[in-house]
């Protein structure tokens, strides 16, 4: 009995302190921060789903054989299929919302009671509660509810302090019981409002590191507001998802080094992508991105950057401003040409454009004096620029499976190739740079499925090569039974050969020149019997 009430006064508090100790579990602080983020971003991505619905419909044209009623139905539809994926991603938050909106009841309720007990009310209506009053706060629900999380801190202290007026314990207890730790290996896969409540937890500890490859639930297709949060982590990791869209706060992750977003669904980037100024390692591949925003130049400390595996049809001039960059994988893409600009990119090491639609690289590409690995296999190449024999660091240069006709002299410049495959260009190569001797350092060439008949002489000097490749190409210099021996036999092979004809050229010089002091004597003798000549 609390001390100074009447028995039956104390009853009644009695039956609020059973009722509330019956309560279900209260959210964390962060659940209801949480909560609230994702009600504003299923908002926001609802709003924007539904005008990109709009924007197709003005665009598109009116089907042939479709009647206008059928049409106007199933543009309704697309809106109210929308609507309801919106309500279904809003229900759990909602729900966490709500109950802190009644805990929050419950908190006035107390505190009105607290003053009772404590002397500092009047007697009129006690403990008891207005019904009619109770019923209309009931009835504000829903206005509440956007308040609710950021007062839920406040309101939390306050009924606490009631609780300890009637003689009991506040205890906050999660609603959310199932571990979402940014540490946690193991953690069951998580809904969108514990992606939300674990960026909260996260924000408020600090958190540097974050992994959530794999870990979100199938129907996550966008992530909440709140990303923004984390400001201090320096590596994310949400790969292996199905996220299609990044909230635009994403941006305020200034401290962010390291992003990995591959193997999602995304189709582009926000305009605040390019804020992420200290980023320096970006996975995008395997995801459906058809273009880039221009602010993506901003990413000076970018240094490593997988684009592979997308729908890119162009490259963005700014990408030329990333003069930090030293790999660039462009992969598996439909790209037809890459911008003049890539020369800007000065820093490159290694170039990977394999699996596109490229005809051609731009003259530029020769100012990449520090590029080592550039591979084109599966392009539609007729030619290199001549530039390429600028790369002078260049180690491995792979341009098979394209239609390349000549093969530049001067890529012989490139005098530290080790590895050089220009294999499978079928019917449209059919000789090797003369000068190829020139590359001492090549230990690797693979030239199969081309029309060379011909080795050049120069091959003989190719004292490093230990692996030759020519399936399926007609070569007779040197014959096919020497290839198959092996690199360095048709190395010693042309070597050979070369000092073979050496050795016959110059017994031919020779007797070419006693035939024609022979042949000039003779003429003279002739000139004598003649009479043309004097004795």
């Amino acid at each position: 009995m609390v001390a100074g009430i009447s028995p039956e006064a104390a009853e009644a508090v009695e039956e609020l302190t059973r009722m509330y100790r019956e309560l279900p579990p209260r959210p964390t602080v962060e659940e209801v921060d949480a909560a609230a983020a994702v009600l504003a971003s299923v908002d926001a991505e609802e709003a924007a789903r539904l005008d990109e619905v709009a924007r197709e419909e003005a665009s598109a044209r009116q089907p042939e054989g479709v009647p206008g009623e059928l049409l106007a139905v199933l543009r309704e539809a697309r809106r109210n299929s929308v609507r309801l994926r919106a309500l279904q991603q809003r229900k759990e938050a909602a729900h966490v919302v709500e109950i802190e909106r009644r805990f929050k009841l419950f908190d006035d309720l107390i505190q009105r009671a607290s003053r009772v007990v404590s002397g500092g009310g009047s007697d009129d209506g006690g403990v008891g509660v207005d019904k009619e009053e109770l019923e209309l706060e009931l009835e504000l629900k829903k206005k509440e509810a956007a308040v609710a999380a950021a007062a839920a801190a406040a309101e939390i202290e306050r009924g606490s302090k009631g609780l300890v007026a009637l003689g009991l314990e506040y205890k906050p207890i999660s609603s959310l019981r199932r571990g979402v730790s940014a540490g946690s290996t193991d953690m069951e896969k998580l809904s969108l409002i514990q992606v939300a409540s674990l960026i909260e937890s996260s924000a408020k500890k600090g958190t540097t590191e974050l992994n959530l490859r794999g870990k979100l639930l199938d129907q996550i297709e966008w992530l909440p507001v709140s990303l923004g949060k984390l400001q201090d982590v320096t590596e994310l990791d949400l790969s292996e998802n199905r996220i299609m869209a990044l909230p635009s706060t994403i941006g305020s992750l200034r401290y962010l080094t390291k992003l990995d977003l591959h193997s999602n669904q995304l189709i582009n980037l926000p305009d605040t992508f390019g804020e992420l100024s200290n980023l320096i390692d970006l996975d995008l591949h395997a995801n459906q991105l058809k273009s880039l925003p221009t602010s993506f130049g901003n990413l000076m400390s970018l240094a490593n950057l997988d684009l592979s595996s997308n729908m890119l049809k162009v490259l963005p001039d700014c990408l030329g401003k990333l003069v930090n960059l030293r790999r660039l994988i462009v992969e598996t893409n439909e790209l037809e040409e890459l911008p003049y600009t890539i020369g800007s990119c000065t820093s490159l090491v290694e170039l990977r454009l394999d699996f596109n639609q490229l005809k051609a690289l731009p003259e530029a590409i020769g100012k990449l004096e520090k590029l080592e690995i550039l591979t084109l296999h599966y392009n539609r190449i007729k030619g290199l620029p001549t530039t390429v024999g600028s790369l002078s660091r260049l180690r491995e240069l792979d341009v098979s499976f394209n239609e390349v006709e000549v093969i530049p002299e001067n890529i012989c410049l490139a005098t530290n190739l080790v590895k050089l495959n220009l294999s499978k260009n079928f019917a449209d190569l059919r000789a090797l740079p003369r000068s190829i001797g020139n590359l001492e350092m090549l230990e690797e060439l693979d030239i199969s499925s081309n029309q060379i008949w011909v080795l050049p002489d120069s091959f003989r000097c190719l004292s490093k090569l230990h692996v030759f490749h020519a399936d399926e190409t007609p070569l007779e210099v040197p014959p096919r039974e020497v290839v198959k021996l092996g690199a360095q036999s048709v190395v010693q092979y042309m070597n050979d050969m070369n000092a073979t004809r050496g050795t016959n050229q110059k017994k031919t010089d020779v007797e070419s020149f006693w035939t024609w002091l022979f042949s000039l004597i003779g003429c003279c003798k002739k000139d004598q019997e003649l009479g043309l000549t004097p004795v």
